[in-house]
């Protein structure tokens, strides 16, 4: 499955052959403010767990992964968008709700990449996935993140602990149900 390019972004899917760049975005602390309390990533985290987690999910017919996003004009890697199972990583999986994520280098913020990215690929993968919903997460702090999901079309569920490997997060949730058409 390819995303089509938007006004000024264009997409690919990631994977382990794009390690620097995932690594590059994760050593701004204030980029991980929200994700790891702002810890950069190491090297080792990157290798042993994150890229191996990227993996699992990581989906190319259906479009599921990591989704990287660069400037049409130059290719200038500015961050990627998350699309897996929304509860990839507990018993509560569900395929029909795609969990939508995004991470965007500092310089890129209050421009609509990130909002401008997440509605290109949540529009792709509705028109190629049979689908129920479309979800995301944030800690209730994380205001930019929480106001991206309202852009989107999401709307508040609650807020509530999600189970993962890496660990419980309280986190916002929010949802796009999609409508039987």
């Amino acid at each position: 499955m390819k995303i089509p390019n938007s006004e000024r972004l264009a997409f690919r899917l990631m994977d382990a052959s794009d390690a620097d760049e995932l690594y590059e975005l994760d050593q701004d602390p204030e980029v991980m403010r929200y994700v790891t309390k702002g810890e950069i990533t190491t090297r080792e985290k990157l290798n042993e767990i994150m890229l191996p987690r990227m993996a699992s999910y990581r989906d190319e017919q259906k479009g599921l992964g990591i989704w990287r996003v660069a400037t049409i004009d130059d290719n200038e890697f500015l961050g990627w968008v998350l699309a897996r199972p929304m509860n990839f990583f507990n018993e509560n999986r569900n395929d029909r709700d795609i969990e939508l994520g995004w991470r965007f280098k500092r310089i890129c913020w209050g421009k609509g990449y990130a909002t401008e990215a997440a509605m290109q690929v949540m529009t792709a993968l509705q028109h190629t996935l049979d689908l129920d919903a479309f979800s995301a997460i944030a800690e209730p702090e994380n205001l930019a993140s929480i106001n991206i999901m309202k852009k989107l079309g999401m709307s508040y569920v609650k807020t509530d602990w999600i189970k993962d490997p890496l660990g419980d997060f309280h986190v916002a949730i929010y949802r796009r149900e999609l409508s039987a058409d």
